[in-house]
């Protein structure tokens, strides 16, 4: 048996999300299905991050044992003869037996993607927010910085969720910043970890900030509650990118 790493990349708009469940394609149960004739029995694919349904990936990293003796490019060649066309395998690699892609996980970087413009592309239109008004990034920016460092982020997770923590920490966010309809405002963050709904509430939030309805003061406020109800809004699923994993080097 071997463990092998796998870089994946999604267009997450047909699918229920990266996790099998009973109703509903995934993006685990597609690999997995793939991999089974090749191991010749069912596998187990560990993702690094749980996508929600209609979050896309750049940068999925998912971890598999596997006795089948193909070489890496050879498997890759292979899951992307089978998988359909909006999920690819951008990289095989072999790696140390233990690895395990969302337990040895160090953070995760993650793009939110907004077209501040009077129309969307349709050539964009599944993959980005659209919102129409004007947009002050410069405020927005001003904001986001209250969220960095360690923070109890319970004001920004889903309503509902239950975690053993609510407290993460956010290493950097950073802004490209276009007005052309064609290129994206993207609000890049990385962080050690994330809750769910987490980013999308981060994007939701800073739109506020950038329609001049909250301010840096307003934000530390809305932390400092742990009241999802007092942030702002969870922004559309089709706007979020899984970019990266991060992972310790040795």
């Amino acid at each position: 048996m071997r463990t092998l790493k796998l870089t994946l990349q999604y267009d997450g708009t047909n699918y229920i999300g990266w996790q099998r469940q009973a109703d509903g394609i995934s993006i685990q149960g597609l690999i997995e299905d793939a991999l089974a004739p090749i191991e010749g029995q069912p596998v187990t694919v560990h993702g690094a991050g749980r996508t929600d349904a209609g979050v896309h990936a750049l940068g999925q990293v998912a971890s598999v044992r596997l006795a089948a003796d193909l070489d890496t490019a050879t498997l890759g060649r292979a899951l992307n003869a089978t998988l359909p066309d909006d999920v690819r395998v951008a990289g095989v690699e072999e790696v140390a037996e233990g690895f395990h892609a969302r337990f040895d996980a160090t953070g995760k970087i993650y793009e939110y993607r907004i077209v501040n413009a009077p129309f969307v592309s349709p050539f964009l239109v599944r993959h980005v927010w659209h919102v129409p008004r004007p947009l002050d990034v410069a405020a927005m920016r001003a904001a986001a910085r209250v969220l960095l460092g360690r923070h109890d982020f319970a004001a920004f997770q889903a309503a509902g969720s239950i975690v053993h923590t609510t407290e993460r920490t956010i290493a950097a966010i950073e802004w490209d910043e276009h007005r052309d309809p064609e290129r994206p405002l993207i609000m890049r963050v990385t962080g050690d970890g994330f809750l769910r709904h987490m980013v999308r509430t981060i994007a939701g939030t800073l739109v506020e900030a950038g329609s001049g309805r909250l301010d840096a003061a307003g934000l530390r406020a809305m932390l400092d509650s742990r009241s999802r109800s007092e942030a702002g809004p969870t922004a559309p699923a089709r706007g979020l990118f899984l970019a990266a994993v991060l992972y310790n080097t040795k």
